[in-house]
């Protein structure tokens, strides 16, 4: 996603004293942090470029629970840090960010929003014996490696394929363009989409098509969208090109369904659209806690402590820390293989309902939303 302002964090680490805690892999390994010090949680988020937007958010997410935990006396006796580090949304980047914060002494992971920087720090966390609870990334990706240290907070693209071609069959899709951008998770949303739709008879799918990050338009992308008969579009990326597409497919006569997936479905997505251009367009997304009754009184303690609402994945990541806590407790310590054997067995109520997972490490009651675009900003639809 696009940021809407540079956050201070920059693209170097930060220690953010506040609470959560895990750790875990199946291999044995010493515990991180001394026995008496404080547990130190990695979280490898896009501090800066496009999507730091939303790395900011989970950032304030993940010290919201941080600090309530350490208000309370901790866990286990003791109090809980995060160390952050900026992986861009880039794999190289990301590389090197997991690179640097093993080495500081760190109990478990708790970041992860793009999934493509995620997925080459799967192995470099497994080999540090730090487990992993990955807050927002969600593609298929993330489990091909069968690490049974790997938890994921969200549902999977295949889940929220489920989803969006039930949803888009009920908008009155027949004819369906999937549309991404090249990377982990879109590649497989989109792939996930056009075979859920393809399995199911629900939809013909007309196109599969790829673009290109980064480029100053799309005209022929939307061109051969047009050409297709197309009448719904799925596009799985990230929302500085979902802008862009839906810019270029309404200036060529597209007037029909245009949904985008949980990496595009915010209000920055809106923001330089007119009214015209945002009219029929839709957004599968995860949780939005300004949409959402249920999480006013966090939304309202996110507000207390940040001078501002809670922004896209923030409810995400502070699940993700309090999860660590409770495995932590439940452990009765921060060792990695009854940390990870912890986090197999949790049950845990969460802001994004019950949170317990299947033994791949998936969610096993993913939540999705859809959105509607209106008035310049989205509002849930179903």
């Amino acid at each position: 996603m696009r940021g809407l302002r540079p956050i201070a964090v920059a693209a170097v680490a930060v220690l953010l004293s506040v609470p959560s805690a895990c750790a875990a892999a199946d291999t044995p390994q010493p515990a991180a942090s001394s026995a008496s010090g404080v547990i130190r949680l990695a979280s490898l988020l896009p501090l800066t470029g496009r999507s730091s937007h939303s790395g900011e958010a989970m950032v304030n997410g993940a010290k919201l629970a941080i600090n309530e935990v350490n208000a309370a006396g901790g866990v286990l006796g003791r109090q809980i840090e995060l160390v952050a580090e900026d992986d861009a949304c880039d794999p190289g980047t990301a590389v090197m960010a997991a690179q640097t914060v093993i080495k500081k002494d760190v109990a478990l992971s708790v970041g992860g929003y793009c999934s493509s920087a995620v997925v080459p720090t799967l192995k470099i966390f497994r080999d540090a014996g730090i487990p992993m609870i990955i807050a927002q990334a969600n593609s298929t990706d993330l489990i091909e490696p069968r690490y049974d240290s790997v938890f994921l907070i969200c549902g999977t693209v295949m889940a929220e394929a489920h989803f969006a071609v039930d949803w888009m069959k009920r908008l009155g899709g027949t004819r369906l363009s999937v549309v991404h951008d090249g990377t982990s998770f879109p590649i497989t949303l989109a792939e996930s989409t056009a075979a859920r739709a393809r399995s199911t008879g629900a939809l013909t799918v007309v196109n599969e098509l790829k673009l290109s990050q980064g480029a100053t338009n799309y005209q022929r992308i939307a061109q051969s969208i047009i050409d297709a008969k197309t009448d719904i579009v799925y596009y799985t990326g990230y929302y500085a090109e979902a802008n862009q597409l839906i810019k270029d497919l309404r200036a060529r006569g597209y007037t029909s369904e245009i949904v985008v997936g949980d990496g595009s479905a915010d209000k920055p997505l809106l923001d330089e659209l007119t009214e015209s251009e945002s009219r029929g367009v839709y957004g599968t997304a995860l949780l939005v806690p300004e949409l959402m009754p249920e999480l006013e009184t966090w939304s309202q303690r996110y507000q207390a402590a940040y001078g501002t609402r809670p922004g896209p994945s923030s409810a995400e990541a502070y699940d993700a820390v309090m999860v660590a806590v409770d495995a932590f407790k439940r452990a009765g310590s921060i060792d990695h293989e009854a940390v990870r054997k912890a986090l197999a067995g949790t049950d845990h109520a969460g802001l994004s309902g019950q949170i317990a997972f299947n033994a791949d490490g998936t969610r096993t009651v993913p939540k999705f939303l859809l959105l509607k675009a209106e008035g310049g900003k989205f509002g849930v639809a179903g």
